[in-house]
């Protein structure tokens, strides 16, 4: 039997790259899928490459930092699926910068994806986690939910260029670990994965035009210098970045059965990778 079969997962950006591989492995143990993105283009594609595969999915369009996203995005899985089990924060962009040349709005905008965008996702699925806990409590079933808070190295170890992008990612190290415990009687795992050098558009070389990211009509160089790009390879033990779907695995390894005892936990994922 597959790993996730009736299982409902709802995963913020996953029309693209980690996010993508990520619905289209939980998909393929048998959850049904939000799916989530900015642009409908991406959403529905893979929307579709799930539903051809025989799975379940649909498309939840918009912005994560909409101040009623997190409603929407809960109520699309309750409403279409009946449940909520699975919940992957992985909504996200980078805003480089030193810190004398970074604005308050370059600054805030981190926060507000990275930081506000899961609270408020995971603020608007705790009253039906409760209270689907509680039925289930009062009928003797345990069935185990799961957080998956994507994180980054530069939330754990910090990165030059990046003190927006590691201050918001290192909140979520902390959001994880209280959420584990307020939630932990409702018998919910939450745990993070802090990704190192994973090859997406973020991690193109800056002067790719596929590493700009358009944010409501707003072009964001997302990418990485590609001096300090080729740095960041060399720094990896097992000497190459890593591929979406391997990033996908390690967010899967928190979503099975296996890991039903595994909560409040930082995994870093960066090929051996610790700077």
């Amino acid at each position: 039997m597959s790993k996730l079969a009736g299982k409902v997962a709802i995963i913020s950006g996953s029309g693209r790259g980690i996010g993508r591989a990520t619905a289209l492995k939980l998909a393929s143990e048998g959850a049904a899928i939000v799916v989530n993105d900015l642009d409908e283009a991406p959403a529905r594609e893979t929307v579709a490459a799930i539903e051809a595969a025989g799975g379940r999915a649909i498309a939840c369009i918009g912005n994560v930092t909409a101040d009623d996203f997190g409603q929407r995005f809960v109520a699309a899985a309750l409403d279409t699926f009946g449940g909520l089990d699975i919940i992957v924060n992985n909504a996200g962009y980078t805003r480089d910068g030193v810190i004398h040349r970074q604005c308050d709005d370059q600054f805030q905008a981190m926060l507000d994806v990275h930081v506000m965008a899961p609270f408020r996702i995971l603020r608007a699925a705790a009253d039906p986690i409760r209270d689907m806990a509680r039925a289930e409590a009062e009928q003797g079933i345990e069935r185990i939910r799961k957080v998956v808070n994507i994180s980054s190295i530069s939330g754990t170890n910090g990165n030059a260029g990046q003190v927006n992008y590691s201050s918001a990612k290192s909140a979520l190290l902390g959001m994880t670990k209280s959420l584990s415990k307020e939630w932990g009687r409702y018998k919910v795992c939450v745990n993070c994965v802090a990704f190192g050098l994973i090859g997406t558009r973020l991690t193109l070389p800056s002067q790719d035009p596929g590493s700009v990211v358009t944010i409501e009509g707003e072009a964001v160089q997302a990418g990485m210098p590609a001096d300090a790009l080729e740095r960041f390879r060399a720094a990896v033990p097992l000497g190459r970045e890593g591929t979406p779907e391997e990033a996908a695995g390690s967010i899967y390894l928190m979503c099975i059965p296996e890991s039903d005892y595994v909560s409040g936990q930082v995994l870093l994922v960066a090929g051996g990778m610790n700077i």
